[in-house]
């Protein structure tokens, strides 16, 4: 069972999405919160898989919820839930950590597969990636490093594909009949050649880069 946090403001949009998710046979929303100080609180507390975070909350907002959570020892997957197309907020949410980006009128299907997705280690960034976020990271890589990352292999490309597509380490093993920890070991160099620290920047720098 994959336990959820969920932290809205809304009461009606709160409870709107924990019955839906309550309808799948695999996800159960076991905490929630309607403010950022109530998050933090109740999100070390609860220790859920993933935690399904709204953005503009009171008293202290879903980023900074975001940036305290990178602090534990083993920091749950989240999901940003906005009501906002925007880029800035998917930008500073991918560089605090989160490993996926939601509008709030997204389908059932389509929410319970990014709790999935991200339970198992997953992202769920490509489909909201536009060329006005991809300006912004190029102009904090410094001068030149783009020329100075070191070239990928095929089979690395071929991993980061499917890193973008939101599969885990877990699934690509299966997919290429090799062990999971062989594929760590090529995620591992991937991140060390692409200069950056987590799958998610990872899967950004290869799209700025052209791999995918």
């Amino acid at each position: 069972m994959i336990k959820v946090c969920l932290v809205e403001d809304q009461t009606l949009v709160r409870e709107g999405i924990q019955s839906l998710l309550h309808l799948t046979e695999d996800i159960r929303v076991v905490a929630t919160a309607s403010d950022g100080e109530e998050a933090s609180e109740i999100i070390e507390a609860a220790k859920p898989d993933v935690v399904l975070l709204d953005v503009r909350i009171p008293k202290k907002n879903g980023l900074d919820v975001l940036r305290e959570l990178q602090q534990l020892k083993s920091p749950p997957s989240t999901i940003i839930l906005t009501t906002f197309d925007d880029d800035q907020v998917l930008l500073e949410g991918i560089r605090a950590g989160a490993k996926g980006y939601l509008l709030k009128d997204v389908s059932l299907k389509d929410l319970a597969t990014a709790v999935r997705t991200v339970a198992a280690g997953g992202t769920l960034i490509n489909p909201v990636i536009t060329e006005r976020v991809l300006r912004t990271l190029r102009s904090d890589v410094p001068a030149g490093s783009i020329e100075m990352v070191e070239a990928l292999t095929r089979r690395e490309v071929e991993i980061l594909r499917l890193l973008a597509a939101g599969y885990s380490n877990r699934e690509i093993s299966e997919a290429f009949g090799v062990q999971e920890g062989t594929i760590k070991n090529h995620v591992s160099n991937i991140l060390s050649k692409l200069g950056v620290r987590d799958r998610t920047r990872a899967v950004l720098r290869a799209i700025e880069l052209g791999h995918i």
